[in-house]
């Protein structure tokens, strides 16, 4: 919202025009109000700064920056004197001195896990100072090329985290890459947002999902068997369903040809779409087969807390064919300007990667209506949001739905005995990219989704 009421040209058009992204920011940064007292500022560009990241005080762009570019081997070339400026504006122009920063300013590489996994692996290391020529090493690549063969994720479950670098152990593309995955996405006047798509791996805990793992493991070793559905879950299951409004979104998509979409337009078009899907978590919550369960409290608590994660859960999956194709017609028409290109942060590079590769995830399962109102369900009752009266309530239901989805899936899919958690997989990767949107400035939304639904509708069409 700051970065919008900067630039007059974009800033008077957009306030006022989505009261739903509104209410988001608002109750984020109220949810967040405790981390933004500290008003420190960043050691490496001066932003401001969120806390104590890998030994130093920095803000989450360039905690994410570092960790990426350790976790990833990446070796960055300056194009100038290798002493560039660094601010908040100007970070992302030279990688290179952005990342000797980092490590000049004793960014530890320690404190980051091995496995890539978020949280950090030992919240007591502090800064490093290392030698001008370990800073020499790791900035040339020398460093990492004992480590060629060894894999930052290398927890057995590649196939279900995200991006990650796209390399597996043997240096070929991963299984969850195809080749258009590993090229840049094309836009009007951009050559390329990224030359890969990258991503931080998500964490292998997720207290909402009981035994995935050795269920993933015991599953794989059984042999498909025929079996019948219990008649409880498909009554459970029949009753999510119906709870659903599965008909086509009412927010008209339709543009002419010839005709040019200003990015005002496309951004109150995609408020309409927020607005309109806002609505249908509404009145999907009161049709749940559980709502006379739960306090009016914990329902408006789960629903402020998790409104971005189910509508996007949806976009991707029951009204992926109009998100993807009636939408993606109306953004091919917009053309961003030079500056809009310039001024794309890098929150809105790691939500454009992150939503393409889950994208291209979904279409490969072709998520059936009861699995998504099952994931839906579960996602929807998550027990650790603050504020809830009722905990213990909240996860004997998330484990009723979770054993209902599997038991569905086991059944439909009897020759997919990895569906189920690949499944499960996705919804915390849904969960990161929904709390990540918060940093996108509202004027890049247009852009974001330029990119990514044209991305998405060219891998589609090549496939």
């Amino acid at each position: 919202v700051e970065r919008s009421e900067k630039n007059p040209k974009t800033g008077n058009k957009l306030q006022g025009q989505c009261s739903v992204l509104r209410e988001y920011i608002r109750y984020l940064s109220s949810s967040l109000a405790d981390e933004r007292v500290d008003q420190r500022t960043c050691l490496i560009c001066g932003d401001r700064a969120t806390g104590l990241h890998y030994g130093i005080i920095s803000c989450e762009g360039c905690k994410g920056f570092f960790k990426r570019s350790i976790c990833n081997k990446r070796v960055y070339r300056c194009s100038r004197d290798k002493n560039c400026v660094m601010s908040r504006k100007q970070r992302n122009r030279c990688q290179y001195c952005r990342l000797l920063k980092c490590l000049q300013m004793g960014m530890n590489r320690k404190a980051i896990r091995e496995d890539g996994m978020p949280g950090g692996r030992n919240k007591s290391i502090g800064p490093v100072q290392i030698s001008e020529e370990e800073i020499e090493r790791i900035m040339s690549g020398q460093e990492f090329e004992g480590e060629a063969n060894m894999s930052w994720s290398n927890n057995g479950d590649s196939d279900h985290s995200s991006p990650g670098n796209g390399v597996s152990e043997s240096n070929q593309p991963s299984p969850v890459s195809t080749p258009s995955s590993s090229r840049s996405v094309e836009l009007n006047g951009f050559a390329a947002l990224r030359d890969q798509y990258i991503g931080t791996p998500v964490s292998t805990h997720y207290q909402y999902l009981p035994h995935l793992f050795s269920y993933s493991a015991h599953s794989a070793l059984m042999p498909p068997q025929t079996r019948s559905l219990d008649p409880q879950s498909h009554s459970l299951i029949n009753q999510l369903v119906s709870a659903e409004d599965l008909e086509p979104l009412g927010t008209p998509m339709l543009i002419e040809d010839g005709y040019k979409v200003t990015q005002a337009e496309l951004f109150a078009l995609l408020c309409r779409l927020a607005d309109e899907l806002l609505f249908r978590q509404i009145a999907w919550i009161k049709k749940l087969p559980f709502f006379c369960e739960l306090s009016i409290k914990d329902y408006t608590c789960l629903l402020s807390s998790t409104w971005q994660e189910l509508i996007l859960l949806s976009s991707l999956t029951v009204y992926s064919k109009q998100i993807f194709g009636d939408l993606a017609d109306v953004t091919s028409k917009y053309s961003p300007s030079d500056d809009e290109l310039h001024r794309f942060s890098e929150e809105g590079m790691e939500v454009m990667e992150r939503l393409i590769y889950l994208f291209r995830k979904f279409n490969q399962l072709k998520v059936s209506n009861e699995e998504y109102a099952c994931m839906k369900a579960i996602n929807f009752l998550n027990q650790d949001i603050r504020g809830l009266t009722n905990a213990s309530q909240l996860e004997q239901l998330n484990k009723r739905y979770w054993y209902v989805c599997q038991d569905f899936t086991e059944y439909k899919y009897p020759h997919q005995p990895n569906r189920f958690p690949d499944l499960m997989m996705c919804l915390p990767e849904i969960r990161y990219i929904a709390g990540k949107m918060v940093n996108v400035p509202l004027e890049q939304l247009p852009l974001l989704f330029k990119a990514v639904l044209h991305s998405c509708k060219t891998s589609v069409s090549k496939e």
